[in-house]
């Protein structure tokens, strides 16, 4: 049965990406794989449910930057589902305490979904569901 493997992000800090998944997620951060001659790191995030996210930076790539939370063409956002809507309340009024950008929520929304959008340390948009 097919399954998504996992969904890689291109960082500008690579560290910084990872702390923040791994703080407010508690994904576990594997070891740093890097092949200097390319100027290539990266490094796994593992979640609870077997979710995966590799995050990578290289010294190949001009960052192409956007407003941060700004809409665009491709990935637009990473789904976080942490089973409450409590958690999704908590977790939401820490990000926000610590001054993580909340983009709108923790509401419900037309769809059905309770959920808030926060921005992580590159920009990208997080929804944080129930």
């Amino acid at each position: 049965m097919p399954r998504i493997e996992h969904v890689a992000l291109w960082a500008i800090n690579l560290e910084s990406l990872c702390q923040f998944y791994a703080s407010t997620f508690g994904a576990t951060v594997g070891p740093l794989y890097e092949n200097k001659s390319k100027g290539f790191a990266s490094r796994f995030l593992s979640f609870a449910e077997g979710a995966r996210i590799e995050v990578m930076s290289t010294r190949q790539l001009c960052p192409v930057t956007h407003e941060p939370g700004a809409q665009r063409m491709g990935l637009t956002h990473l789904a976080i589902s942490i089973g409450s809507e409590a958690e999704v309340d908590r977790i939401t009024s820490q990000l926000r305490e610590r001054g993580t950008p909340v983009l709108d929520g923790p509401r419900r929304t037309g769809d059905g979904y309770y959920e808030s959008v926060v921005l992580d340390p590159e920009g990208n948009r997080v929804e944080i569901t129930a």
